[in-house]
């Protein structure tokens, strides 16, 4: 064989084998088990009233959005947060999570916001655009984390969330999305005084420890987005993620801290950010919205190894 037909040869195969390469790795991801084929009406408790109404889930999703994000906000966001809504309701509702004999929530402490009232135009199409969109890992769907402001760099499940939620590797961590450029100032510095009678009680109820007089804190461990994770006081030490809760998510508005240290009576705080720094960033969903990106160019932006899949038309 001569040379140049062997390099001719070599060359036909290697493509042939890059192409089955990049076929075998573009094989659709098979959709969850039990996935409906058409859109499924579930069961919603009233946290105001104490009811369980039923509702088609497309309509349900409408008033999440309009709860979770502001409605006068580019199209492509709120669509980008109907697909993290849907997908967060039905991994519950697959995984079989009752709250209150119901299948859903409104009470955004045990669920998800909701907001009917907010419904606008701009919301109805953006969740009729990504009708039936789901995100799917490995054949499962995922949480749908996100958060209002990650401070220009996404957490880790196990930095910004008191425990792992289970298999996370969908999540990309340490994203810089620029939300900081557009965001507002609040989210850009924050600063809070906590009283450290309200710190000892909190201490004292999730450690079980006296921590005594506090004379100092400190930041024990930090998170690779330079987030916060184990704080100390004396010898008592909390998580961050769970320090924030107690005191409220509010006021300790993230983890990730540029101060904290004790004056006089109070537990000072500053940062960036607000929430946990998970997943989609709102401000950031807003930013590449305003930038021509679509939903799924947004959703997939803050994940990895993940497919979009439409369950119903």
């Amino acid at each position: 064989m001569k040379r140049k037909e062997l390099l001719y040869l070599v060359t036909v195969l290697t493509l042939m084998l890059l192409l089955a390469v990049s076929c075998a790795t573009q094989q659709p991801q098979k959709k969850p088990e039990g996935a409906p084929k058409q859109e499924p009406t579930i069961n919603l408790f009233m946290a105001d009233t104490g009811e369980i109404k039923e509702i088609k889930m497309e309509e349900y999703i409408a008033g999440v959005v309009a709860g979770e994000m502001e409605p006068d906000w580019p199209v492509n966001a709120l669509a980008a947060q109907a697909i993290l809504a849907r997908t967060f309701t039905m991994e519950n509702l697959n995984a079989g999570r009752k709250f209150h004999g119901a299948d859903a929530s409104t009470n955004h402490e045990e669920f998800q916001a909701y907001n009917p009232q907010n419904i606008n135009n701009s919301i109805r199409d953006a969740v009729a655009k990504t009708r039936g969109e789901v995100i799917t890992y490995e054949g499962k769907y995922t949480r749908g984390w996100f958060s209002a402001c990650c401070g220009g760099i996404t957490a880790a499940a196990s930095e910004g969330l008191a425990e792992k939620k289970g298999d996370t590797g969908y999540l990309k961590a340490n994203v810089k999305d620029g939300c900081l450029t557009i965001t507002t100032d609040e989210n850009k510095h924050w600063r809070a005084e906590i009283p450290l009678d309200e710190v000892r009680g909190i201490l004292r109820e999730k450690t079980g420890k006296e921590p005594g007089a506090i004379s100092e804190a400190e930041i024990v461990r930090k998170g690779p987005s330079g987030r916060a994770m184990e704080l100390r006081f004396g010898d008592a030490t909390i998580y961050a993620s769970e320090l924030r809760l107690a005191v409220g998510a509010d006021k300790m508005r993230s983890t990730l801290l540029s101060d904290f240290s004790v004056s006089g009576d109070k537990l000072v705080m500053e940062g960036k950010g607000f929430g946990h720094g998970v997943g989609m960033c709102q401000w950031g969903a807003r930013k590449m919205a305003q930038e021509g990106k679509s939903p799924e160019d947004i959703v997939e932006f803050y994940h990895q190894d993940i497919a979009i899949q439409k369950l119903w038309d």
